[in-house]
């Protein structure tokens, strides 16, 4: 998930969280970030934050992205017709990672989809969708124009969002609900916290255990202080979620995939269930099918892989890959020095001959060329609650 930066945007044009006080009270150093003035890092600093979230327990102010509401019987239906996911058969209290295609089967956004309880729709729809900062107009607008006239499309600006992330994070939001305790990897539920109602799912994109918190923006700061009053807790910025979710083998969105990406090369075919898929009872009926159903069944011309660099130096996004002859093969998406692997690690497009396990290509830095070889994702192993 995540959301292409918008370098540039003068600082008085910028929006701004629920939460933009309380940042600055704790000394975050704040950038631009799809439009928002987003914490980067605390005082503690990105090392710190990231091995809070390991270890601990790290909260991220992510109020920028887009929560929506669908509403109406007809609405796992109607969003089907826009993702290649099984919506229909998505059980109450149930959370599906999507993808939006287009014509050509590239991706348009990707977002989280989750089914509330029939006592929580009132509340949160018949569906509940979270999307990408960057992309959520298009989205709204995307929703709203292809199926507007089957469902209702509201979107929720009055909420905020939270992310509180990693091994300790069961324990410390326990203490504000016992209940959420009993949700497990990708299930939601409404619960009161901090005198709100909130709606929380058991998801993230960390690679840890963790919840994602809905809450209205009037209760955002409340509801974060007593998060932060735990003594797991500690604030995290963008710098440490970039490095947590590059880690977990993740995808941005706007530099990993994009428009021009599909999800068979983006390595997403597990988020296409198989009803959903060729000889699948709901088969196509999305923008895109043609083409993502001919990558499915004859193989895709490149792929994404992770990378490991054998010397220590970082590889940066942007920077080319080549072959042993110097011949351009693609070039890295996202790419840092991993603080918990403590290894360069990143993301890039291959052709699929040299999308193989332990092959070796050479990054291209500063006049260097440096050996990284393709390795599995995650790179960190992760550590879901599973039912």
């Amino acid at each position: 998930m995540s959301d292409p930066n918008t370098p540039g945007t003068p600082a008085a044009a910028l929006h701004t969280t629920p939460l933009h006080a309380l940042h600055l009270r704790l000394g975050a150093r704040m950038v631009p970030f799809a439009g928002y003035a987003m914490p980067v890092q605390y005082p503690a600093g990105l090392m710190a934050e990231h091995k809070q979230c390991r270890e601990s327990a790290a909260l991220f102010d992510v109020s920028h992205m887009g929560q929506l509401r669908l509403v109406g019987a007809d609405a796992a239906a109607a969003l089907e017709s826009l993702v290649p996911v099984d919506v229909v058969d998505l059980g109450a209290g149930r959370q599906r990672y999507a993808f939006f295609t287009n014509a050509s089967g590239g991706l348009l956004d990707d977002l989280m989809v989750v089914r509330p309880a029939a006592a929580d729709a009132a509340d949160f729809g018949d569906l509940f969708l979270v999307v990408n900062a960057g992309c959520k107009d298009a989205d709204t607008r995307h929703l709203v124009t292809h199926i507007g006239h089957r469902c209702q499309v509201v979107p929720m600006p009055e909420r905020a969002l939270l992310a509180l992330q990693g091994p300790q994070a069961v324990a410390a939001l326990s203490r504000l609900h016992p209940g959420v305790a009993g949700l497990v990897f990708m299930t939601g539920g409404a619960f009161d916290l901090a005198g709100a109602r909130c709606f929380v799912t058991r998801s993230g994109y960390t690679g840890e255990d963790g919840f994602e918190i809905s809450v209205p923006a009037g209760h955002a700061v409340t509801l974060a202080e007593a998060l932060l009053a735990q003594p797991e807790v500690q604030p995290a910025g963008l710098g440490a979620r970039d490095t947590l979710r590059l880690e977990a083998g993740m995808c941005l969105y706007g530099h990993d995939i994009n428009e021009r990406t599909t999800p068979v090369e983006a390595g997403l075919t597990w988020a296409i269930q198989k009803v959903r898929r060729p000889g699948g009872a709901r088969a196509g009926g999305y923008p895109g099918a043609a083409a993502i159903e001919a990558q499915l069944a004859s193989g895709p011309p490149c792929k994404r892989v992770g990378l490991v660099g054998l010397e220590r130096a970082p590889v940066r996004e942007g920077t080319a890959l080549v072959d042993a002859h110097g011949h351009k093969l693609g070039t890295v998406t996202s790419g840092t020095l991993g603080p918990s692997v403590n290894q360069p690690v990143a993301m890039a497009y291959l052709p699929i001959n040299h999308a193989l396990p332990q092959h070796e290509v050479y990054a291209e830095v500063r006049g260097k060329r440096l050996p990284m070889r393709v390795s599995p994702m995650p790179f960190q192993p992760h550590r879901y609650v599973r039912g």
